[in-house]
């Protein structure tokens, strides 16, 4: 038996998220049929996070056991075969036994793309959020500084987040421009139910006025959702790189 890690990209446009549901289309579920077609095994694939309907992944992780002799260094090309044109499979290594893809993992980094152009871009349709207003990303920049370190996260997560514990660290958060396109980045050990969504939410109400910097650190310290930013809408999010202990 191998346990294999697989390295993978997609566009979450089309489908209900990573989590396999009974009525929905998912990437897990996707991934599963594709795996079942070249070696015959229904196995368990074990992703590296969850991710809402919607979002997008420039980096996803999942490992698998499999008795397959499908060589490893096959194994990226006999996937990519059977998958959709919208996920590719882009790097497969073996490791050891006790690596579960989601337990193993140590932190992740997500990106938040906005769109600030005047009109919008068709080509962006689903893949960025169009906010066509100006954006201070030097200033948002060193606002964002406030969510750094170890918190309580309760006010930025869904009100029917059922966790153990609402407390993570962000590690790093940087807000930048690239023409019409401000990306803003958060690396944490890991994320709650819509966490950076309403991170990226909160960032743009002290650009428009509704949420002013100075009341960053009291609406942390106030674990009330109701007095953070929206949910911005998933399609501007993506998974952008997963970190173990190892480099992959």
């Amino acid at each position: 038996m191998k346990n294999l890690l697989f390295v993978i990209s997609f566009d979450g446009k089309m489908y209900h998220g990573w989590q396999s549901q009974k009525n929905a289309v998912t990437v897990q579920d996707t991934i599963k049929k594709a795996f079942f077609n070249i070696t015959g095994d229904k196995a368990n694939i074990i992703g590296c996070s969850r991710t809402d309907a919607g979002v997008h992944a420039n980096m996803f992780c999942f490992s698998v056991k499999t008795k397959s002799t499908i060589p490893t260094d096959r194994f990226v090309m006999a996937l990519n075969g059977q998958l959709p044109f919208d996920i590719a499979a882009s790097k497969c290594i073996e490791v050891n036994e006790s690596f579960n893809a989601r337990f193993s993992c140590i932190k992740k980094e997500y990106v938040y793309l906005i769109d600030t152009g005047e009109i919008r871009n068709p080509f962006l349709s689903g893949r960025a959020y169009h906010y066509p207003f100006f954006i201070d990303e030097k200033r948002l920049n060193e606002t964002a500084k406030h969510f750094l370190g170890t918190h309580d996260f309760s006010a930025f997560c869904s009100a029917d987040t059922v966790v153990l514990s609402k407390i993570r660290t962000i590690y790093d958060i940087g807000v930048k421009r690239n023409g019409d396109i401000v990306s803003i980045n958060i690396c944490a050990d890991g994320f709650l139910y819509n966490m950076a969504r309403i991170i990226v939410g909160t960032l743009i109400y002290t650009e428009n006025g509704k949420i002013k910097e100075s009341e960053i650190p009291q609406i942390i310290s106030s674990l009330d959702r109701t007095r953070a930013g929206i949910t911005v809408m998933p399609q501007g999010l993506y998974l952008n790189k997963v970190f173990y202990d190892f480099e992959i």
